[in-house]
């Protein structure tokens, strides 16, 4: 008869999240910041401070070519944070497994293992929420900070303190310069660097002030102030006008503490050009390079870089699931974000 030791593996565990995961909705970073993964912890990467192109020096026949300096560009280096947690099954949940293993009834069997499973991947929904938030922490404040377990991680990105501001009017003020605000920021951006954004995030609570902005409504509605402007001429306004795609971002997540939090925070408007941000770098665990050639622990890699490893417990009996994950997203685009304070 199989016991908890042989059903409840790293593998099987890792195959039942890959299955799972393909039905939850996207986040907005998982495609902005595309994964990949390197061997270590260091990561390092150039950001450009300029997006526009210097001219070709002009040189005469027969002359060596000068060396272009590579000006406008900064290196930057950082170690990769490491997260780690684990789980166990609880006392009771092993004895309704071993009661149905038992029996024998692989409906019975099924039907407490998914529980096991959805308990265990647990874990792995936190990882991924939690490169969500960093990728996120990066877009709309241009920095990363998490303090939790005694750790404490900063990470700057460099982004030009004049590519963020706040407004003069407050957006929640029906009167403010909405569109204006927006279309001097994009300027901004494009005189800089040469790259215009088209693509711009918010929360409902920042996505509400233009419902109210009596520019914005009389420019769809023609006035017409008894009418309510939806969601959907909104966004056609600001894409036939601005040629920007505006996002609505409502997702949110537990923090370490328990608490609930949101993704992108209110009052904050973010532009961004088209196109990938900077790159999710997953680094390699202790777990993967040290623990996957031996017998010791069964280790898989999910995720390109989360690595979930399993362990036999003798005293009580019990598996040991363990989430592992050395992560940290890029952002060589930095310099084409504009963020914007909607409060003044």
């Amino acid at each position: 008869m199989a016991s908890i030791f042989d059903l409840v593996t790293a593998d099987a565990i890792t195959a039942y999240w890959t299955q799972k995961v393909t039905s939850l909705p996207p986040y907005l970073g998982e495609e902005l910041f595309p994964d990949n993964k390197k061997l270590g912890l260091d990561i390092k990467w150039i950001k450009g401070a300029k997006g526009l192109p210097v001219v070709l020096a002009p040189s005469a026949y027969d002359a060596k070519a000068r060396k272009r300096t590579r000006i406008g560009f900064e290196k930057l280096a950082a170690q990769m944070p490491f997260f780690k947690e684990s789980t166990g099954i609880d006392e009771e949940l092993r004895q309704q497994l071993n009661m149905v293993l038992e029996t024998g009834n692989q409906a019975y069997i099924d039907s407490i293992m998914n529980r096991v499973f959805d308990d265990e991947t647990d874990l792995l929904s936190g990882a991924r929420a939690q490169r969500e938030r960093m990728r996120m922490m990066a877009l709309t404040t241009g920095a990363i900070s998490i303090s939790a377990n005694g750790q404490d991680y900063d990470y700057d990105y460099g982004m030009p303190n004049d590519h963020k501001s706040t407004v003069s009017t407050s957006w929640s003020n029906p009167a403010a310069d909405i569109y204006g605000d927006i279309e001097n920021a994009i300027d901004k951006i494009e005189d800089d660097t040469g790259v215009r954004p088209s693509r711009a995030v918010c929360s409902k609570k920042t996505w509400g002030y233009f419902r109210k902005n009596t520019a914005i409504r009389n420019a769809i509605l023609r006035n017409d102030t008894a009418v309510q402007v939806t969601d959907d001429e909104i966004m056609k306004y600001f894409e036939d006008t601005l040629s920007l795609e505006i996002v609505k971002y409502t997702k949110k997540y537990r923090t370490e503490a328990g608490t609930e939090a949101a993704f992108v925070a209110d009052d904050i408007f973010v532009l961004f050009p088209e196109g990938d941000l900077g790159t999710g770098w997953f680094g390699t665990t202790p777990e993967e390079s040290d623990l996957m050639s031996g017998s010791a622990a069964n280790v898989s890699i999910t995720d390109t870089g989360v690595a979930v490893t399993t362990s036999k417990l003798v005293d009580p009996v019990q598996v040991d699931t363990k989430a592992s994950m050395i992560y940290l997203p890029s952002f060589e685009q930095a310099d084409e974000v504009y963020i914007l304070d909607v409060i003044a």
